[in-house]
């Protein structure tokens, strides 16, 4: 006989769950996500901009690392990995970032973990204590729900889209003297734009100033910066990605770097990230780490570590990929300006990196077909429903003012679908009226 649970009154239940618990909630892009599959189900043509991910159809892993990890597989690397992540990964991961920026992290600075997400929840539960002040901008991705999950006091700084959607010196200076945590990502998401040298290393650079002072009057903790570079190996216009050590190495004692493979190699369902920070923050994160059991799988581990310790694997994987990845960025970009110049009702910002472009539809109390569109979300279903195309309120990363700004990733979508959308948007905004 088959038992049914009759787990009672569930909205009760969920009253009776504890104020973290309460105050957790999921992703906006979830909802865009679920309309999607229910539209498909019907049986509609929806070409999905939502997905912070990469299609497999179109952006392999690399062939080396691939074959390292079934290598590692075939010979039985099925066990556990050490908590820290392999002492070889650590050390192709310093050898990687020497390469990259000229900046050498000893072994004891390295942190292997299952992807970035609990890299940053591990460096957030590392630094914070409850009530401590957190300092981020918006938009950007999840830094709401780890302050919350970290007891923080959070401090939102809402960026401008003339500034790329990154915050300023200007902005952030003001927070310095009673923040503990401060948190960046270049390239952004959702942004896609990446902060200027000179205005990242003016923010370390008053970093130190506030530590040096903090250090003179003896009894105050560090201020940290958490800098989330995820993408930082996708960048365009041939920018060059900045290390924050590299630009201000004075800032070591106070820098938590979170990077990984799931951006930098289209990787992201083999879950390896790192932090890297100074040697006594990134043993407790790692501490953390091993209580939460988000190890990377060990087998991807010894496959990771291959590719790295091969630049030529790695700049052969890099040229493909980032041909693929400009040109769709590209073409999405170039189609949204032409509208801009025919008049329509948008703007687009120039993407520095990443997989993402920024575009903002002017329709807020516009009409189309005697429907006159009140909010962001009323758009986002607009798009979605009448030209069958899925994009990513800014509201979803935290910027709640209705100022039309959606993300469109490119890391799912092939040429072809690219301009289909942008054939679609322009006809659903040639029926606008005012």
């Amino acid at each position: 006989m088959t038992v049914l649970p009759d787990f009672g009154d569930q909205g009760r239940l969920a009253e009776s769950l504890s104020e973290l618990a309460r105050g957790m909630h999921l992703s906006g892009i979830l909802r865009t996500a679920n309309q999607v599959r229910e539209l498909r189900a019907a049986g509609a043509e929806i070409l999905d901009f939502s997905i912070g991910d990469f299609g497999p159809k179109y952006f392999r892993i690399p062939e080396k690392l691939l074959r390292e990890v079934e290598k590692a597989l075939e010979s039985g690397v099925t066990n556990y990995p050490p908590p820290p992540g392999l002492a070889a990964l650590r050390k192709a991961v310093s050898g990687y970032v020497e390469r990259c920026c000229g900046v050498s992290y000893p072994l004891e600075s390295v942190l292997i973990a299952s992807g970035g997400r609990p890299v940053l929840y591990a460096a957030y539960r590392t630094v914070i204590e409850p009530g401590d002040t957190v300092v981020y901008s918006v938009p950007s991705w999840n830094n709401d729900s780890y302050a919350w999950l970290s007891g923080a006091k959070a401090v939102e700084i809402e960026a401008l889209s003339e500034n790329g959607f990154q915050p300023t010196l200007a902005e952030l200076e003001p927070h310095m003297r009673t923040a503990r945590l401060i948190c960046l990502c270049s390239p952004g998401n959702p942004t896609g734009t990446a902060m200027a040298p000179d205005t990242f290393k003016s923010i370390l650079e008053a970093i130190v100033r506030e530590n040096r002072r903090r250090e003179s009057d003896g009894n105050e903790r560090p201020l940290f910066l958490l800098y989330d570079q995820i993408y930082s190996s996708i960048r365009v216009k041939d920018n060059k990605h900045r290390y924050a050590l590299a630009l201000v190495p004075e800032s070591a004692p106070y820098v938590l770097t979170v990077d990984g493979a799931s951006k930098a190699f289209s990787a992201t369902g083999l879950r390896i990230g790192w932090l890297l920070a100074p040697p006594a923050i990134a043993r407790k994160a790692g501490e953390l780490v091993s209580h939460m059991g988000a190890w990377a799988p060990h087998a991807e581990q010894v496959g990771l570590t291959e590719l790295l310790n091969d630049p030529d694997a790695i700049a052969e994987f890099r040229e493909t990929m980032d041909a693929a990845v400009h040109a769709r960025l590209d073409a999405l970009h170039s189609g949204f300006v032409a509208m801009r110049d025919d008049g329509l009702p948008v703007d687009v910002l120039c993407p520095d990196g990443s997989i993402y472009v920024s575009l903002q539809l002017k329709l807020k109390g516009k009409r189309i077909g005697g429907r006159v569109l009140e909010d962001n979300e009323m758009i986002r279903s607009l798009v979605l429903e009448q030209a069958g195309v899925a994009l990513v309120p800014f509201q979803a990363f935290g910027l709640m003012r209705e100022t039309g700004w959606f993300r469109l990733s490119v890391g799912a979508v092939s040429m072809e679908e690219i301009a289909e959308a942008l054939a679609r948007i322009r006809a659903l905004l040639s029926r606008v009226t005012h």
